[in-house]
């Protein structure tokens, strides 16, 4: 039962995981009771898990592999809570004795996966990391589990606004086995390379990681422990308007939480990508009710508080009636949350928009101290704006090139090929936009051109010779 518990879950289809415990009934379920709490919670089942894992069970023997797995269930029930703070500790140490243990037992979804989830929903990135590397490294789960481990790894880093680490996982996950990628790690990486596409500002990339996200829906079904791909791609099919796509996969999330009791935890994310859809759809009707539930968990959760402040700044910024130490606080308080690309992101758009000089380089100064350091190094094409705007600094990419610009300029001449005015130019790389419009001037005079027309042949051929070959 175990194993076709694990199979369903697998497939993207935890309900039908909680179909067979059902059937199975509480009574039979024995050392599997707690591995049955996990997929009726996952599939909005509360009562049923109550019923088959009741609050202060014992494992049915005191090895480890049975106290890890009752660790489990209690870890997941104590995350449904109002405060869920025990949730984690919990689950980490189901992780750690799973570790220890060495077993590779089949199952629906591993503690280490389920902790980092936990993590990755409290605004604790590196702890999903650490989690998840401890993980991979005692081979918790056995092979069917590595995957996705190593995509949860990718999500971490992707949190972190690390692309380079992110996508390193992501190719650990691929080579993992020699088989493809089941349909539940299927979606989990598509969502990720959409996350990632929308982060990098390349809307070509976006375009062809949504084209393979959709497929991947059609694949998986909505649970609880699969929430933040899902509002990834909420926020994604936002920037694309292609929100009809998402809307019965979204009922569904609602609806999952709204029978498991709205649990704060697991809800507040959503919730945040809900704004930041709504927000981009220039929406307040659907920003409304999204705002008001993150106010209200405000009292009982951090990560509530942080999503409810940065709601209202960005509202704020998007009416051109802000104040910069307002949208700074907000920005600082999604990093400290593992959200720093949409603290910097908050911050540039509001600099773009500053009226006073000052407010203006304040936040553009907020917005460059969000990104994180050290990251890895990849091809131009896949790093963000920043990354390559780091290197270049590093570099000394400050001055002309045989290409005739430097590297800041080819970052502008970039942008500019794509279409992008001079607040948009800005609000990518975090530059007012009138420092864009003399970067663009400054280019002009160097390369001789007569008109905008002549300026965008003239970039075009001077990227190509920076990066010379079969276009």
């Amino acid at each position: 039962m175990d194993v076709a518990a694990s199979v369903w879950a697998q497939r993207g289809l935890l309900i039908r995981s909680a179909d067979l415990y059902a059937w199975l009934g509480p009574a039979n379920m024995g050392r599997s009771a707690p591995l049955a709490a996990v997929v009726m919670i996952g599939s909005g089942d509360r009562a049923g898990a109550e019923e088959a894992f009741p609050a202060g069970s014992a494992p049915v023997s005191p090895t480890l592999l049975a106290v890890a797995l009752s660790q489990t269930g209690k870890g997941v029930m104590e995350s449904m809570e109002r405060d869920p703070h025990k949730g984690l500790p919990l689950l980490i140490h189901a992780s750690d004795m799973l570790n220890a243990s060495g077993s590779a037992l089949s199952l629906p979804d591993t503690p280490g996966a389920l902790a980092a989830l936990v993590a990755l929903h409290s605004g604790e990135s590196h702890v999903a990391d650490t989690i998840i590397r401890s993980a991979v490294a005692a081979r918790q789960g056995g092979d069917a589990a590595k995957p996705r481990l190593h995509l949860l790894q990718a999500w971490s880093a992707m949190q972190q606004d690390d692309a380079g680490e992110a996508r390193l996982a992501i190719n650990e996950a691929s080579k993992a086995n020699h088989w493809p990628l089941v349909p539940r790690d299927e979606f989990l990486c598509a969502a990720l390379e959409v996350g990632l596409a929308r982060r990098s500002g390349d809307v070509h990339d976006l375009v062809m990681a949504w084209e393979r996200a959709r497929e991947a829906m059609l694949h998986s079904a909505v649970d609880l422990y699969s929430l933040l791909p899902w509002g990834e791609l909420m926020i994604a099919a936002a920037r694309l308007r292609e929100t009809r796509r998402v809307a019965d996969y979204l009922d569904e999330a609602w609806a999952l939480l709204t029978k498991l009791g709205e649990p704060p935890l697991w809800a507040v994310p959503l919730h945040w990508a809900a704004v930041q859809a709504a927000l981009l759809n220039k929406s307040p009707a659907d920003l409304a009710p999204h705002a008001a539930a993150l106010v209200r968990a405000a009292d009982y959760s951090h990560m509530a508080a942080v999503f409810a402040a940065a709601g209202k700044a960005w509202v704020s910024v998007l009416a051109g009636r802000f104040q910069a130490t307002d949208v700074e606080n907000a920005a600082r308080g999604l990093k400290v949350v593992g959200m720093p690309w949409e603290g910097a992101r908050l911050a540039g758009h509001a600099a773009a928009q500053a009226d006073e000089r000052r407010d203006m380089t304040r936040l553009l100064a907020c917005a460059r101290d969000l990104q994180p350091q050290g990251r890895t190094p990849g091809p131009p094409d896949r790093l963000s704006p920043e990354v390559r705007r780091s290197a270049a600094e590093n570099n000394h990419g400050a001055h002309p090139d045989a290409s005739g610009l430097s590297e800041r300029e080819k970052e502008v001449a970039r942008l500019v090929l794509e279409g992008k005015t001079y607040r948009e130019i800005g609000e990518a790389i975090y530059i007012s936009p009138r420092t864009a419009e003399h970067h663009i001037a400054r280019m002009r005079r160097r390369l001789g051109a007569e008109n905008r027309s002549d300026l965008l042949v003239r970039l075009r051929l001077a990227l190509r010779a920076d990066h010379p070959g079969p276009d």
